[in-house]
């Protein structure tokens, strides 16, 4: 019993291993403006907002919703249980690739997330595979 436990901790202190766990969790945006939770649906990583730092729009005093959806049928959906990480698949160690929703300009745009440690992650959203924008979320749970 001794030797599993301490082969468990020697395992542990292996940069990267923890990490190797995956991205399942509820992560913080590096602006500290909402987390999102990473589960997998249907053999892919997605992934929806939990929580919003501001979850009041000032303007209707009601709860923010997808108001950008360039569909009017879907700017009345509420931003907390919104899913927007799509379809990400593995495509190396720690590295994911699918679509990711952007509510604040209402677009899809093809996205890479890589777990740089067990405590934080690097999300790409990129344009036309090129323009690209970087963000680091922090694992919260």
């Amino acid at each position: 019993m001794k030797i599993v436990a301490a082969a468990v901790i020697a395992l542990l202190m292996i940069p990267g291993y923890a990490a190797a766990a995956g991205a399942e969790g509820t992560w913080l945006s590096d602006d500290g403006g909402l987390k999102v939770h990473l589960s997998y649906c249907g053999g892919k990583l997605c992934g929806k907002v939990v929580w919003l730092n501001e979850p009041i729009d000032r303007s209707t005093g009601k709860p923010k919703t997808d108001a950008r959806n360039p569909d009017p049928a879907k700017r009345v959906r509420p931003l907390i249980g919104l899913k927007v990480v799509n379809g990400f698949k593995p495509y190396g160690r720690n590295e994911w690739s699918g679509t990711i929703y952007n509510a604040d300009d209402g677009r899809n745009y093809k996205a890479y997330l890589k777990l740089e440690d067990e405590r934080t992650a690097r999300l790409q959203g990129c344009v036309f595979a090129v323009l690209c924008r970087s963000h680091t979320w922090r694992r919260v749970n």
